[in-house]
Formats: C-alpha cells, sequence, structure tokens
C-alpha cells in the first residue's frame, strides 16, 4: 500500500507541476498580449495624433484673420493705364498669368489691393460667376483704394464680361508674406 502511495503521490505532484506550467503559461501570454496591444495602441495614438495636428493647420491656415467688406472689379495687364507688371514683385503679367504659386496655399490667383493690405496677403472671397469654391487669391499689386480688391484676369475684355463690379465680403487668411 505504501507503494501505491507513493506512485499517487508522484502522479499527483507531476499534474500538479503541469497544471502550474500551464497557469504561468496562460498568465504570460495574456502579459504579452496586453504588452502587444499596448504598443499597438500607442502607434495608433501616434498616427491619430499626427492626423490631428496636420488636420489643426489646414485648418489654421484657412481660419480667417479678419474679414472686410469692398468692391471686387476685375482688371487685365492689358488694360490703359496698367504697365503689365505687379506692383508688389515686379513680375510680367503681360503673358496672361492670372495664377502664383504661394509656397503655404498653393495656385492662388493675384488681386490688386490698396496699401491697406501688406504685399503677399492672402484672401478669400466667393464670386458665383467665376467659381462655385471660394476663391483664394494673394495681394501682388497696387492701383485700388481702401478695402476694394481688383482681381487679375487674363484681358480686360474677360475682366468685364467675368467680374465687373461686385460689393462683397471677404476674409483675409494672412497678412503679409508671413503667417503669424
Amino acid at each position: 500500500m505504501g507503494r501505491s502511495l507513493r506512485k499517487l503521490r508522484l502522479v499527483l505532484e507531476g499534474l500538479i507541476l503541469v497544471l502550474v506550467i500551464c497557469v504561468a503559461n496562460i498568465s504570460t501570454t495574456k502579459e504579452m498580449t496586453s504588452v502587444s496591444n499596448h504598443a499597438s495602441n500607442r502607434v495608433i495614438n501616434l498616427t491619430t495624433m499626427a492626423m490631428k495636428l496636420e488636420s489643426d493647420i489646414k485648418n489654421d491656415l484657412y481660419s480667417a484673420k479678419d474679414t472686410y467688406t469692398g468692391d471686387l472689379t476685375g482688371y487685365g495687364a492689358d488694360c490703359p493705364l496698367c504697365g503689365g507688371h505687379l506692383g508688389c514683385t515686379g513680375q510680367d503679367v503681360r503673358d496672361g498669368t492670372t495664377i502664383y504659386n504661394d509656397s503655404m496655399y498653393g495656385n492662388v490667383r493675384i488681386v490688386a489691393s490698396s496699401k491697406s493690405l501688406a504685399c503677399g496677403s492672402i484672401v478669400r472671397f466667393q464670386l458665383d460667376k467665376l467659381s462655385s469654391e471660394p476663391i483664394i487669391a494673394i495681394v501682388l499689386d497696387r492701383g485700388v483704394l481702401g478695402q476694394d480688391l481688383d482681381l487679375l484676369m487674363s484681358s480686360e475684355a474677360e475682366a468685364s464680361s467675368k467680374v465687373g463690379r461686385n460689393t462683397l465680403s471677404y476674409d483675409v487668411l494672412r497678412f503679409g508674406w508671413t503667417r503669424e
């Protein structure tokens, strides 16, 4: 009987050892999964934060710093009193250039303004006759008074037929060449 008890005891000890090893293994697997999930969550959180930051920067670029009301007219580089060169940069636009590639806003339209808006200022306005989307433009020319804007078109004929004279409100997105 003593021998049978010893065998039973060895079998029970063996089973207990196997059980302890299985429980330890399950516990370790759960911890590793938890660590793995935690690391994945960190990566996802960093990606989400980067996307949010990118969105905030873009939204900030297009948030109005100020709003003005004035008349919008159009002009062409071929107008009788125009020299064909932009007042802020000296660029020759007699070739029909109406777009400027800004480092922050990309391709934008060109407008003339009074000195109330610094050269390089970015404005946004809506003119349904030209576009269903808001028009983003940069001040690169002078020659108007007060808070009025003059949109550069490829010719005087196009300016009078497509723009005419419109009273509108416009947002200033950037004053001058830098956004502060």
